[in-house]
């Protein structure tokens, strides 16, 4: 097991070779990231559907969504949440500006072709008939309950929801074992999910899977293109400020001399 400043030099060893990847490696390393955490959306979902007690509910989510984090990384892939730790490495001078924003804006991309083509896949295999149609509803009351967020309020809780999911990443660095790191990032994930903080990258899921399941199964929604676009725009920003937030903090920790 690494210790606290044995995690930091593997992060940022890790956060050179990021930047490194071809542009092609990169992009489809995100976009199985994406399909990752999209396949764990569904599960989390499916698992809550028929639940009447809304806390159940919602821990039974929270207990089948840390699969995403843990098939991203002990598959090997590239998420733009994990990632905001990088700052470690450009704070370290190991890469530069662009090569920190090449891998942001790359990844990111790739991450939303996976959650898309999943939310796709997941509504028009008629996977979402599951339960009578239940699990289509749910698509689309969580896609509504999200676009209609505050965009002060969808920020904190990306904030929130990425100091968490890097804290993860930073917890199973510290194991060599794949158990150890599966058990290691569990609880941080079932917490944000738990709490109803928000991911862009989940939602680069949740969102489309809610549109498009409402136009396939003939449902009425309140969902807007431009409730969806402020919803990314408010949760991408506050899930940068709080996985920066705790690179940062880290490195002034334990490898600022």
């Amino acid at each position: 097991m690494l210790t606290p400043p044995e995690i930091a030099r593997s992060l940022l060893a890790a956060g050179e070779s990021k930047a490194r990847l071809p542009f092609g490696k990169m992009l489809l390393l995100a976009i199985l990231a994406g399909a990752y955490i999209a396949l764990a959306g569904v599960g989390a979902t499916t698992a809550a559907v028929t639940v009447e007690s809304g806390s159940l509910a919602k821990l039974l989510s929270a207990c089948v969504f840390p699969a995403g984090l843990s098939m991203v990384i002990l598959a090997g892939s590239e998420l733009f949440t994990g990632n905001c730790l990088m700052v470690m490495a450009l704070l370290e001078h190991r890469i530069t500006p662009a090569q920190l924003l090449r891998n942001w804006l790359t990844v990111y991309l790739g991450n939303a072709v996976g959650g898309a083509a999943v939310a796709a896949l997941a509504v028009y295999s008629h996977t979402a008939s599951l339960f009578g149609d239940g699990l289509a509803r749910s698509m689309v009351s969580i896609a509504e309950s999200k676009a209609a967020l505050g965009f002060g309020d969808a920020f904190l809780r990306g904030v929130l929801c990425n100091f968490l999911v890097c804290l993860a990443v930073w917890m199973a660095a510290a194991s060599k074992r794949a158990e150890g790191k599966v058990i290691a990032l569990f609880f941080p994930i079932l917490l944000f999910v738990l709490c109803g903080y928000e991911h862009c990258i989940a939602n680069l899921y949740y969102l489309p899977a809610g549109a498009f399941a409402a136009a396939e199964y003939g449902m009425e929604t309140t969902l807007t293109l431009a409730g969806c676009l402020e919803n990314l725009a408010a949760v991408t920003l506050g899930n940068l400020v709080g996985g920066a937030a705790l690179g940062v903090g880290y490195r002034f920790i334990y490898l600022k001399e």
